[in-house]
């Protein structure tokens, strides 16, 4: 690439774009990007091995009395055959309990009639108005402490997803090694709508699924763990939550303290059905981004910084390889070093759509169908992600069905608005 002296001031910014200092910056950006675009590959390659040796592993005979506690507030895509889906364990030695902080919840009446047909053994459990905390971890608290203690295990789920038959004994098992902590896995969401914002939050939703692993250090995801009742209290779990509006990061926190590993089951992956605009996927995103802010800033940290980097190299290398090819001077090495890591962000986003499939065979036609958004919209999922650190650089308040907070610590939470 040769350069030209700038004589007129109107030309000095297409200069500073097309200046040496420039190109070699987007060297310094654009060749750590491809490093680290192959070593996740690397493992992503590991994630999908491990999740087809959890596919063909027997579980086991370990089936304690288990209560299955599922938060429940407003209306959702499909909620009433989610919740049927709770009542339909293959798992003899289970009840499920929807919390519900009020009668007025517009979720109640189809609470109610789901608990009244029920196979399993069901509880509409109602508790009240949070103070000073979300009111999903208040639901999970009272519900808690009015369980017997007949049930060595609790398994958390949410009200969005949707777990197979199988699903509630596969994540008990392990805990027959009382080592564990606990026994997590992750929501795949799977658009219920063709519009761009659900597409675009399906996307922005699967990356998160391979950051747990085998041998990383995993975390808890409130969709989707399992832990036994005596780990739970001797963690110190419920004191944790005193405050939290986050009822997975903060059971995280407590199990890290008490020096418990947190296992991550691919098998267990729970489908999700989504349907939102583009208000709904902002909400959505910039609070789970401020939630991880504030409950795990050194994660939010990190991930802010690659996902800049990524965006920074990608917009620097398209605007220094059409001023190449406008001016007609040789811009395929410049094409090269902007695009590669693209191309292997949509590898790693194919390799993750590849293993869910298998692990959700009941929707792999599906996912089939859909693979243009967990592989194609990745590519351009980081700039979002920006979007929502920025976002949570400049608030402390979320919304989150329905209810204003204000996240000033982890361990103090003020609602705004109810």
């Amino acid at each position: 690439m040769r350069f030209y002296p700038c004589r007129r001031p109107s030309a000095s910014i297409a200069c500073l774009l097309f200046s040496k200092d420039v190109e070699i910056l987007f060297y310094f950006l654009a060749i750590p990007q491809i490093l680290l675009g192959l070593y996740l590959i690397g493992l992503g390659l590991q994630w999908l091995g491990y999740a087809r040796r959890r596919i063909h592993t027997d579980p086991g005979f370990y089936s304690p009395k288990v209560a299955v506690l599922c938060p429940c507030k407003g209306i959702e895509a499909a909620l009433e055959r989610n919740l049927v889906a709770l009542t339909e364990f293959d798992y003899q030695n289970y009840e499920i309990f929807f919390l519900i902080a009020s009668a007025t919840d517009p979720a109640y009446n189809i609470v109610k009639r789901v608990v009244g047909s029920s196979r399993a053994k069901a509880h509409l459990v109602l508790t009240e108005k949070p103070d000073g905390c979300g009111e999903k971890v208040n639901n999970l608290r009272l519900g808690i402490v009015q369980l017997s203690q007949e049930f060595e295990v609790l398994a958390f789920v949410d009200s969005d997803g949707r777990p197979g038959k199988n699903w509630l004994h596969r994540m008990v098992a392990p805990l027959s090694d009382s080592r564990i902590g606990a026994t997590t896995t992750m929501r795949w969401l799977l658009p219920n709508r063709s519009n761009f914002a659900t597409a675009l939050l399906a996307a922005w939703n699967a990356p998160i699924v391979t950051m747990l692993s085998e041998k990383g250090k995993n975390f808890c995801w409130g969709g989707g763990t399992a832990i036994r009742r005596s780990v739970f209290d001797q963690s110190g779990v419920i004191e944790e939550w005193k405050h939290s509006v986050s009822d997975d990061y903060s059971m995280t926190r407590a199990l890290e303290r008490a020096g418990r590993p947190i296992v991550f089951l691919p098998e267990c992956i729970v489908p999700s059905f989504v349907e939102t605009d583009f208000t709904g996927l902002m909400e959505f995103t910039n609070r789970q981004v401020l939630i991880t802010r504030v409950y795990a800033e050194k994660m939010w940290g990190l991930a802010a910084g690659t996902h800049l980097l990524y965006c920074l190299a990608l917009v620097l290398g398209t605007i220094l390889t059409l001023g190449d090819f406008l001016a007609t001077r040789p811009a395929f090495h410049l094409a090269a070093l902007t695009f590669l890591p693209v191309l292997l962000a949509m590898i790693r986003g194919a390799l993750r759509a590849a293993g869910v499939s298998e692990v959700l065979p009941a929707y792999r036609s599906q996912i089939a169908s859909q693979g243009w958004i967990y592989v194609f919209l990745t590519v351009f999922i980081p700039f979002l992600y920006v979007a929502n650190f920025i976002t949570s650089l400049v608030t402390r308040k979320i919304r989150w069905r329905g209810v204003t907070y204000e996240l000033i610590a982890p361990e103090q939470t003020r609602i705004l608005s109810y």
